[in-house]
């Protein structure tokens, strides 16, 4: 009999101290920094998640290369040029986002009472510090994505970013006037030096008109950005059954009335988990919130919003970026033209910084990352392997780079997203030869769907100064 109540005992304790682990393992990541445990959701962050997430080999070292994602042509060609189109790095969310993210924290601490593991952490422990003045601007991480993207592309290219070509002003460095991409320039300028050993003086210069084009192309201000019906498709999927469920759960969790929890409700709740993630590298209490399938409806809300409003749910989404295709093609025009007369290149390397909203464009120009079935707010559970996931495509410090190469038959090019080769569609090499890439995008190439007026405004804007803050 008393053995039987001591392994009773035993047994009750074994479960007891089994629980509390699992209670505390749920709930001291965010209170032990020193710990870094990625989110289980971090991989449906979309454009609010880590470079490094993307090419996970970098979570071990930053300044690494991974040779085997990228193809070159024959050794007997050399590189004589790179352009690099990037978008900032890491950085504080929007005031908009975070008087949203405000408001479902005091709704929590005001208003839950579920008994969620975590859900104490965040009450007690867990301070709401995001303020309105930070609205958007970089953070130290952001810094450290560009220096260390700098860093790279020198191992990538050392034939091309060289003290000679820095010192001779054949780089260039470009960007938007947003202070996050400023910054970001700063930042990669900074790389870019340590890289190299060397002090130069390198200004940046602002255009907007190139890298924020966007916001100058009146047909699409006036079809997509000011018009409510455009994002139709997006403000179904956020009244549908997906999210419906996903907001449910959220209500059910911290046990509150469902009409207390709207869309932006799990939205705020999913950018404070992902912003904690991206900024101090912590899977907060807020991540658990959300299991799997919940932030995969979410990735595709997100998804569905950039598809809608910056690639291809409308033409004149791809179409605002031709200053920006007729400014990539021009100069590399103008290279083949000096390699071909033998003259000296005037630009070895262009680094132009701007936003997801730069990039997402362009790429669906040039008719990357296009499902054969496009996304709508009806087909989430048929596009779960769907190509176009923006978090793989624009993640924070995202970079476009093409490359131009001269071989013994004539000048190729090579493109890569995220440092991974791009075969460009109807090319079947990996680095075609670039009068190849003319003739795909020949289209393209004579005539767009944009002002002249403004790309030659654009390329006079190029010798602008910037202020360095």
């Amino acid at each position: 009999m008393v053995k039987q109540v001591v392994t009773t005992i035993c047994f009750v304790l074994f479960h007891c101290i089994i629980s509390y682990w699992a209670f505390m393992s749920s709930c001291s990541i965010h209170s032990s920094p020193k710990i870094s445990i990625i989110p289980a959701i971090a991989r449906y962050f979309g454009t609010k998640g880590r470079y490094e997430d993307v090419n996970t080999y970098l979570i071990d070292d930053l300044l690494v290369t991974n040779n085997s994602l990228v193809t070159l042509p024959s050794s007997k060609c050399s590189e004589i040029h790179l352009t690099a189109i990037i978008r900032h790095g890491t950085r504080y969310p929007t005031s908009k986002n975070i008087q949203k993210m405000r408001e479902f924290y005091d709704l929590v601490v005001r208003d839950a009472t579920g008994n969620l593991n975590c859900l104490s952490e965040i009450k007690s422990q867990w301070k709401m510090w995001y303020t309105d003045d930070m609205d958007g601007r970089l953070v130290d991480k952001g810094r450290a994505d560009h220096r260390h993207l700098a860093q790279r592309l020198i191992k990538w290219f050392p034939s091309l970013l060289t003290e000679d070509n820095v010192r001779n002003g054949r780089v260039k460095l470009i960007t938007s006037s947003k202070h996050r991409c400023v910054n970001s320039t700063i930042a990669f300028r900074e790389g870019l030096m340590k890289g190299l050993s060397i002090k130069v003086e390198l200004e940046p210069a602002v255009n907007d008109a190139l890298m924020r084009y966007f916001d100058q192309c009146e047909r699409f201000v006036k079809e997509v950005e000011n018009n409510k019906s455009a994002l139709e498709e997006v403000k179904r999927f956020n009244e549908g059954p997906e999210m419906k469920r996903v907001m449910e759960k959220m209500a059910d969790r911290l046990e509150v009335p469902y009409a207390s929890i709207t869309d932006d409700s799990v939205e705020a709740a999913f950018f404070l988990c992902a912003y904690e993630f991206t900024i101090h590298d912590l899977n907060s209490p807020w991540c658990q919130l959300f299991d799997k399938v919940d932030a995969q409806v979410m990735e595709y809300a997100g998804d569905l919003k950039q598809y809608w409003k910056r690639s291809y749910g409308h033409d004149i989404n791809s179409k605002s970026s031709c200053i920006l295709f007729h400014d990539l093609f021009h100069r590399l025009d103008q290279v083949v033209a000096q390699i071909n007369s033998d003259g000296a290149l005037s630009e070895a390397v262009t680094v132009q910084v701007g936003h997801a909203e730069t990039l997402l464009p362009l790429l669906t120009l040039l008719d990357l990352f296009k499902d054969d079935i496009p996304l709508s707010s009806t087909n989430f559970a048929t596009q779960k392997n769907r190509i176009f996931r923006s978090g793989n495509i624009v993640p924070y410090a995202a970079n476009l780079l093409v490359v131009l190469y001269k071989c013994p038959e004539g000048i190729r090019m090579g493109a890569r997203l995220n440092e991974k080769s791009l075969t460009l569609p109807g090319l079947a090499d990996p680095v075609p030869m670039y009068e190849d890439v003319k003739k795909r995008y020949r289209a393209l190439l004579e005539g767009c769907d944009q002002e002249t007026e403004g790309l030659e405004m654009s390329w006079k804007l190029i010798g602008q100064k910037v202020w360095e803050p």
